[in-house]
């Protein structure tokens, strides 16, 4: 059978660009169609989910093209690479709670976080959470709808001793909650500390690539890219479920961030968080604002296409970045945080379960929760017209 879809690389070849891609006039895939079931038009993102559910990748060209696509072709690139999140997830959310057992203080120079060195950002800073802190830590998060506890600390990564301080809390998280999935995140690993993590009863490990390799050392000098994908080896290794995202917005061009998706997939991480850069004040990227809220979805929808079948979390930045188009954004994601991250404040935890149900979503693995509907009074108006306080305009 000959593809007869538009290719991508036609389309790239349409456009014209900075050295930086900022400028990247996107060429409406709407305008390459083609005629195929009597009375249908397919756009170039349905032949490409059409393409990916018949079992061929897409590519790098593929990728980019979903990338620049004209904000107006929005809600079509949406539709499309949802199809590929109902095919693989069907409507559910998987919702994961983070538990920061140790804060700040961190020897790494990663110019994007809040916690490195040469960071001034005003945090919250404090050593090791005991057994019972990290406990109740986790107990709320599991009370409040996730079925996923991330259990992270700041550092290179950890000592021997600090294994075996996470493999006590882990066992006494599972003995009290034996059904939650622990994901541990302690930074680097050394030899044997995956396998032991594992054997504690850990279930899979986050260890971010953060961006591509071409533009890692622009973001951070204390490790290299290779010691990074070195740990997510080790962790598949020793049969822990990988997890490795990225972070947009950190100076990279269109074709850096296909690049880290690329590598992603070819170190077929089961789970992928999608995070913003949150250009905290005190760090090198305070003030870098270069992401807006469409852009984050194209972001979002470009993951899915090129891994169709992972977990795609929408990670930190995602009420700041994404705003009003949240919901939009779960429509090709599948996973999100609960709550807090790890030096930010997230929107209230309620707010996320309502962005999920109103979205027509449920909570994977959890009970069906029926038809949830407000239970509060609508808020009397005090303001303007008849009143001596100002309009709400």
């Amino acid at each position: 059978m000959v593809d007869e879809r538009p290719t991508a690389v036609g389309i790239l070849n349409a456009m014209t660009s900075t050295p930086q891609n900022r400028t990247a006039t996107p060429h409406r895939a709407e305008t390459e169609r083609f005629r195929g079931a009597p009375g249908r038009a397919l756009s170039f993102f349905d032949q490409l989910a059409d393409s990916v559910l018949d079992g061929k990748p897409a590519t790098e060209d593929d990728a980019l093209a979903v990338l620049r696509a004209h904000d107006d072709e929005l809600l079509d690139l949406v539709a499309a690479a949802g199809r590929l999140r109902r095919e693989h997830f069907g409507n559910t959310v998987k919702v994961n709670y983070l538990v920061n057992l140790k804060s700040g203080l961190c020897p790494e120079n990663c110019n994007y976080c809040s916690q490195a060195l040469g960071s001034t950002a005003d945090i919250l800073k404090y050593k090791w959470l005991s057994t019972d802190e990290a406990l109740e830590q986790a107990a709320a998060g599991l009370r409040g709808g996730a079925t996923r506890v991330c259990m992270v600390s700041s550092g290179r990564g950890p000592t021997n001793k600090d294994v075996e301080r996470v493999a006590d809390m882990v066992g006494t998280i599972k003995s009290e909650h034996p059904d939650v999935e622990i994901c541990a995140c302690l930074g680097l690993l050394k030899d044997g500390q995956a396998e032991r993590l594992r054997e504690a009863g850990v279930d899979a490990y986050n260890h971010n690539i953060n961006t591509a390799e071409s533009h890692h050392d622009q973001i951070v000098q204390t490790h290299t890219y290779a010691d990074r994908v070195d740990t997510v080896e080790k962790v598949k290794t020793a049969g822990l479920s990988p997890c490795s995202g990225l972070i947009a917005g950190l100076g990279e061009t269109d074709e850096q961030l296909v690049e880290a998706l690329f590598a992603l997939r070819e170190l077929d991480s089961d789970s992928i968080p999608v995070n913003f850069l949150m250009p905290f004040d005190g760090t090198p990227y305070e003030n870098t604002w270069d992401l807006t809220p469409v852009r984050c979805v194209k972001i979002l929808a470009m993951a899915r296409f090129v891994c169709p079948d992972k977990e795609l979390r929408i990670a930190g930045g995602r009420e700041m970045h994404l705003r009003t188009l949240q919901g939009l954004a779960l429509h090709v994601a599948n996973s999100i945080f609960l709550g807090d991250y790890l030096t930010s404040e997230g929107q209230a935890a309620e707010a996320d379960l309502e962005l999920i149900r109103d979205h027509g979503f449920v909570v994977l693995g959890a009970p069906d929760a029926g038809d949830a509907t407000p239970a509060h009074d609508p808020a009397k108006r005090r303001r303007g017209a008849g009143t001596a306080l100002a309009p709400n305009a």
